[in-house]
């Protein structure tokens, strides 16, 4: 088993914002299945496998939840847009290193010399451990608060994207190809020209949109892809 002592749990409660009534709940979502098997204990039954589960899906309900509250004008396929970014396995590493968890997991000696705790896939995993250790420990309005204090920014920047952006990363979490825009038809005089863009997404229906420059009739095609997907 790793013998490097684990930083004291008061420094995580101070970055999470949240005090465990059970300190137990918190040290097993902070326990890496190689630590038990290391140590001959009871293996996944003590490693954070079980928490990251739970927390898997607390998570997904407390930013669909605020999504839904957000943006009431959203439309399904949106929202799931939103949500994909902001749920994704990098994300949550993030958020698990502002958190700054890796002093705190326990790893098996060959996993933590093989820098486990800076590890993405580790980091993520622990990150939804914590939230589900949380709900189990304080309920779910404890954890929906954890979720919202680390995710509160980046909902609000989320908030600020643009259409295209929206459907890059849309296309980009489905492992397609990046969208294409070609001129259609441009018409009207040069001090007011009028754009119409084709937006082709391989596999789907090709989109339109019009405005009074390139760029902006570009958002109105991707925008009308996000509102066919909220629709179908």
């Amino acid at each position: 088993m790793n013998k490097q002592p684990r930083a004291e749990l008061s420094a995580l409660e101070s970055k999470l914002g949240y005090s465990f009534r059970d300190p137990g709940l918190a040290r097993v979502a902070l326990t890496h299945l190689s630590a038990q098997s290391a140590s001959g204990g009871q293996g996944r039954a003590l490693s954070y496998q079980r928490l990251e589960f739970l927390g898997d899906r607390v998570l997904g309900v407390a930013i669909a939840g605020r999504l839904y509250r957000a943006f009431p004008q959203a439309s399904e396929g949106e929202l799931s847009m939103r949500f994909a970014k902001l749920v994704r396995r990098e994300t949550c590493a993030e958020i698990a290193a502002q958190w700054d968890v890796g002093p705190h997991v326990a790893l098996g000696l060959g996993e933590a010399r093989g820098g486990g705790r800076k590890k993405a896939a580790i980091l993520s995993d622990v990150c939804e451990s914590l939230i589900g250790a949380v709900f189990v420990d304080g309920g779910f309005e404890a954890a929906e608060a954890l979720v919202l204090r680390a995710w509160g920014d980046r909902i609000a920047a989320d908030a600020a994207r643009d259409a295209k952006t929206a459907v890059q990363e849309w296309a980009q979490s489905r492992a397609l190809a990046a969208p294409r825009y070609e001129e259609v038809e441009r018409s009207g005089p040069a001090h007011a020209p009028h754009f119409v863009m084709r937006m082709a997404l391989e596999g789907f229906e090709p989109e339109l949109g019009a405005a009074s420059s390139k760029r902006a009739a570009e958002q109105a095609a991707a925008q009308a892809f996000l509102d066919r997907r909220g629709g179908s």
